[in-house]
């Protein structure tokens, strides 16, 4: 009696199985079946810092190029991405890390600051002791970047002298604003060895700063930027101008900067702000695909995307196709320019 239960226990044991393997069989013959007529691929965005800038905007590209199986048609209101495609953010340390991320295959994709873009691919400025990353392309400029020097109230600090002595973040290696921040204290005639340096990424320097253990620190990105906002929220900072005849030496000297300010009420209780700008570029590796980068350009650019960059974020305002090139030295990847060709922004 006992080993007829047995049998019987055993064949329904065996009966569920089958039935939850042949669900599972059911669920990939809809999913997968699906696939065949559209190819599924996955892209990451290096981006930077969650209380940065590049962040959001790589999320909010990623939500633009995004077209997964079984969304709407773009024609009845659904996604006008690329088919089959999923991307992602990925958070980085900055334009560093993203353009050695893809230079190795680590990312499909990234945002790089223009000048990083420029150095790395003709093996000048931080990347003079280094191989030429001849592999780099460029999809699109996306928007300015300005250089935010943010100060702690109450640490006496009233111009770049002043940060002699004082503890300051220029970020951490293989961020953007790492250098950037190297190079315009040098203008003013300081090094990292004139104050007491901190190597913390955004996150870090506004802990630091909420706990009063850091009087100053540089970030690089597209005004608001999180960081700085909490800070200003609570009062606890101010921006300090980068301006006057130092300035206007450094950007004749150096091309891809430009004269810019942060306008009055971007942040809370504070004015208007001269300061330098570079701007923000979307990189590929030479070896991704063309079919592939002319789709996510198309996308990009897409006229029933525009209302997602506008909404997205307020650097997403700044995205636009006429500006597409604008301060592109860098070669395109031939899938970008093939879809600026047809659209007649770019001749041969």
């Amino acid at each position: 009696m006992e080993y007829q239960e047995d049998r019987v226990i055993t064949f329904v044991k065996s009966a569920k199985r089958l039935a939850l393997i042949g669900f599972c069989l059911t669920l990939a013959v809809l999913y997968f079946g699906s696939a065949v007529a559209q190819n599924i691929y996955f892209l990451r965005i290096g981006t930077g810092s969650s209380s940065g800038t590049y962040y959001p905007i790589g999320t909010l590209l990623a939500s633009v190029i995004s077209n997964p199986p079984g969304s709407r048609d773009c024609d009845d209101g659904g996604s006008c991405g690329v088919p089959g495609l999923i991307a992602t953010a990925q958070t980085t340390h900055g334009s560093i890390e993203n353009i050695n991320g893809v230079t190795k295959g680590y990312f499909d994709t990234a945002l790089a600051q223009s000048d990083t873009v420029a150095a790395a691919y003709n093996g000048t400025g931080i990347y003079k002791k280094e191989k030429p990353v001849k592999s780099l392309r460029v999809i699109a400029n996306l928007y300015p970047e300005d250089v935010h020097l943010v100060v702690r109230r109450g640490a006496g600090i009233k111009n770049i002298a002043d940060l002699k002595d004082k503890r300051v973040s220029i970020d951490v290696p293989g961020s953007g604003t790492r250098e950037n921040a190297k190079e315009i204290l040098a203008a003013y005639g300081l090094s990292v060895k004139d104050f007491e340096a901190v190597a913390a990424n955004p996150d870090k320097s506004v802990t630091l700063m909420n706990a009063d253990k850091l009087d100053a620190f540089f970030l690089v990105a597209g005004y608001p930027v999180t960081a700085v906002s909490e800070l200003a929220d609570v009062g606890k900072i101010e921006l300090l101008p980068i301006s006057g005849e130092n300035a206007k030496k450094f950007v004749d000297n150096h091309g891809y900067y430009s004269v810019s300010q942060i306008p009055a009420g971007t942040y809370q209780d504070l004015d208007t702000v001269p300061t330098l700008a570079v701007s923000t570029q979307w990189i590929v590796s030479e070896h991704v695909s063309e079919e592939v980068v002319y789709e996510i350009t198309r996308a990009l650019w897409h006229p029933r995307n525009r209302h997602l960059l506008d909404r997205g974020h307020a650097k997403g305002l700044l995205i636009h196709q006429e500006t597409a090139l604008k301060g592109v030295s860098t070669p395109l990847h031939p899938g970008a320019e093939r879809y600026y060709k047809e659209i007649g922004i770019l001749t041969d």
